[in-house]
This record gives C-alpha cells, structure tokens and sequence, in this order.
C-alpha cells in the first residue's frame, strides 16, 4: 500500500510507539483535533516517534483542506515542534528506508500484545528503533513537512494570525547548503 492511499484506520497505531507508549489514543487525538495532546505524543524532547511521520500525514491532508481561518495555533505550535526537532542530518535519504510504507514492515511494528513493553523499552534497540528506521521517522517527517509548504504559505499569505509561526517553520524545512 502506497502511504498516500493510508487513512487513519489503516495505520496499525497500537502498534506503534509515541513518547509515552503506544499510539492508540492517536486517531482520537487526530479527529477531535486536540492538537496539544498530539503534539507531546509525537514530539518529545526533540525525539520523533513512531506515530510521528503517520500522524502528520493525517493531520496534513486535513490541514490542505482548511480555511485559514480554521487553523489553530495549536496545530501550528504542532508542527513547529516537529520541525524543530529535524536537524539537517535527518534531512538526507541515503541512511533511510526506501519508502514511508517500509515503517510499518512487520519487523519494525510492536506485537499486538503489550504486555511486555516495559521490557522491550529496556532492549538495546527495542521494535522499531534500529538507527536505520529511527532516522526515517525524521526523514519522512521532514519530507511531509516540505511537501506541504506551499500550504503553509498559503495560510500565511491569507492571514497574518500564523505569520510568525508558519515564517520560522518554512525557514527550519529549508534544505541547508552544507551536506546536501
């Protein structure tokens, strides 16, 4: 399945990780659009989890459906905090998987029984944390984030309520010269 064609109930969330344990909560979160307490699922601390890059697809797709009117500075403080989380090393492909649908390849996902997990966390590399596919929850982060900058723009070119907060974020998804 390509990732564009996932909707929310196609994700396996219970079998993916946020900062404080699995992503259950996330379709909820994302339909009643309670945009603080999905913020500090999918960012924490600068890490990005598993939900992360799932969770702003949808959260993007519905976002290109807005009036700017309708934009929270939630959502944007959302955003903001994911971006900033994304140093230029994430932004390079060549030490991710291929596709964004790769993340949620069988080895890379939790068991459905969570009856273990506080001794998966305490694992060298627990499900889903090897360096290759952790630096992917950044890359296709970052990649979404890009992807909808001409969204973000247009918010910004027709209200001046998220001025501030789309400007810092289009100026941290622009490529870095050095590296790239």
């Amino acid at each position: 399945m390509n990732a564009l064609t996932h909707t929310t109930a196609s994700v396996p969330w219970q079998r993916l990780t946020t900062a404080y344990g699995r992503g259950t909560d996330i379709p909820r979160l994302l339909e009643t659009r309670q945009y603080k307490e999905l913020a500090s699922l999918i960012e924490h601390q600068g890490t990005l989890w598993q939900t992360t890059p799932w969770a702003l697809l949808m959260l993007l797709r519905e976002l290109a459906k807005q009036k700017p009117e309708q934009v929270s500075s939630e959502e944007m403080e959302l955003y903001l905090s994911v971006a900033s989380a994304i140093t230029v090393e994430y932004m390079d492909s060549a030490q991710t998987v291929e596709t964004m649908d790769k993340l949620l390849d069988e080895r890379y996902l939790w068991p459905e029984d969570d009856e273990e997990d506080d001794l998966r966390w305490e694992e060298e590399e627990p499900p889903g944390y090897e360096a290759e596919i952790f630096i992917s929850y950044y890359y296709f982060s970052y990649v979404l984030l890009q992807e909808a900058a001409h969204v973000f723009r247009a918010i910004m070119n027709s209200s001046d309520q998220h001025a501030d907060s789309i400007s810092e974020l289009l100026a941290l998804l622009e490529p870095k010269d050095a590296d790239m």
